[in-house]
């Protein structure tokens, strides 16, 4: 079975949200600064909570932030 790793442009879509900081978008949905910088430097894949808290959030759809390759 191949390995499938987690694609997102989270942060594309902060700064385009109104230039949010990692902080702040990482206190809206529930997680440290630390863990979104790792979500966003692609190192780190969030729970699908996570995931569709920072849709929500960023009013963005989930497969438009977050896909999968192999």
């Amino acid at each position: 079975m191949k390995e499938i790793s987690v694609k997102n442009k989270v942060k594309l879509a902060r700064i385009e949200k109104g230039n949010l900081t990692q902080g702040e978008l990482a206190k809206s949905v529930g997680v440290t600064r630390q863990t979104m910088s790792l979500i966003e430097a692609q190192k780190y894949n969030p729970t699908i909570k996570v995931c569709l808290l920072i849709s929500k959030y960023l009013e963005r759809p989930i497969d438009e932030l977050f896909w999968a390759e192999e």
